[in-house]
C-alpha cells in the first residue's frame, strides 16, 4: 500500500501512533468547520494518473453517459412546495460512469477494499463502524467529465461522501459548496433560491489537486462541480461506505443513474 498512499504523511496504517491520533482530530475539525475535509496527495500524483490512464479505455468504450436534467433534490416534485418555487429551478448534469463491477484490479478497488482506510474513515467520521456498499455497481465509481459537462448542484441523500481525484482538467472543474444551507427540521427553501440565483455570500470553492482524498458531509450541504474546459477530462472515484450492512440501490435507482440493474438489464 505504500506504492499507493503517502503512508508517511498519512499514518493510516499505523492506528496506535501518535501521528495517526492527530490527523483523526485535524479531519474531525475540519468537518466540524467546513463540512469537509481534504487529504492532498493521499493518494501519490504518479499512482492518480496512472490509475486514471488505466481507465481510459474503459470509459471511452464502455462507461454509461448519464445525461438528466434534474432540480437540488434530485426529485420531480416536493409536497410543501408549488411546481414553480424557485428552489426547484432545474439544471443539467453530464457525465460519464464507470460501475465498480468494470474496474477489475485498478488500485481505485484496491483502496476501497483497504480495511484500515475504512477504520480510519469510520473515526473521522464519529461512526462506530463503516461497511462497504454491497451493490456490486454503485460501490464505487469512477466518473470522467469532458469539456462542457458538469455536475449540477444538489443535495447527496448519503450522510457522507468519499471521493477521490484522479485527473484534474486544465481549466474548469472546481468544486462549489455553500455549508449546511439546510438542518432536518428546516429545509431553507429561501436559502436554497438564493443560492441557485448566485446571492449566496457564503458560497465557497475549491479546486482539488490529483490525489486528494476528499470526504465531504453533503445531505445538508449543497454542491456542484463547474463546467470543464479544455480537452483534459475530470475524472474522480467515488466510494459509497454506509453505518449499516446491506445496502444496495433499487433497480430504478441503478436503472436512473447506469442504464443497467445488477440483474443485467439495460435501457
Amino acid at each position: 500500500m505504500h506504492t499507493l498512499i503517502d503512508l508517511e504523511r498519512f499514518p493510516i496504517d499505523r492506528p496506535e501512533s501518535v501521528e495517526y491520533a492527530a490527523l483523526v482530530a485535524q479531519c474531525q475539525a475540519d468537518l466540524a468547520t467546513d463540512g469537509m475535509y481534504n487529504l492532498a496527495g493521499f493518494l501519490r500524483p504518479e499512482q492518480a494518473q496512472l490509475a486514471a490512464d488505466n481507465l481510459k479505455p474503459e470509459i471511452a468504450e464502455n462507461s454509461y453517459t448519464h445525461s438528466r436534467k434534474h432540480n437540488i433534490y434530485f426529485k420531480k416534485e416536493l409536497s410543501d412546495l408549488p411546481a414553480d418555487h424557485p428552489a426547484l429551478a432545474e439544471f443539467q448534469t453530464l457525465n460519464h460512469t464507470l460501475c465498480a463491477d468494470q474496474l477489475a484490479e485498478n488500485a481505485v478497488m484496491t483502496i476501497y477494499q483497504w480495511q484500515p482506510l475504512v477504520t480510519f474513515l469510520a473515526l473521522t467520521m464519529g461512526k462506530e463502524k463503516l461497511f462497504p456498499m454491497d451493490d456490486t455497481m454503485a460501490k464505487v465509481n469512477v466518473m470522467a467529465y469532458r469539456a462542457g459537462e458538469t455536475l449540477n448542484w444538489h443535495f447527496d441523500r448519503s450522510e457522507f461522501t468519499t471521493t477521490l481525484l484522479l485527473q484534474a482538467p486544465k481549466a474548469g472543474g472546481d468544486f462549489e459548496y455553500r455549508t449546511d444551507l439546510r438542518t432536518a427540521d428546516d429545509p431553507n427553501y429561501d436559502g436554497v433560491a438564493k443560492l441557485l440565483r448566485g446571492e449566496d455570500p457564503d458560497l465557497k470553492s475549491i479546486t482539488p489537486t490529483p490525489g486528494t482524498l476528499n470526504v465531504f458531509r453533503g445531505i445538508n450541504t449543497p454542491h456542484r462541480v463547474t463546467k470543464i474546459q479544455g480537452d483534459r477530462d475530470r475524472i474522480i472515484a467515488v466510494y459509497s461506505f454506509y453505518d449499516r450492512p446491506g445496502v444496495v440501490f433499487s433497480p430504478e435507482e441503478q436503472i436512473g443513474f447506469y442504464g443497467r440493474t445488477t440483474a443485467g438489464q439495460a435501457t
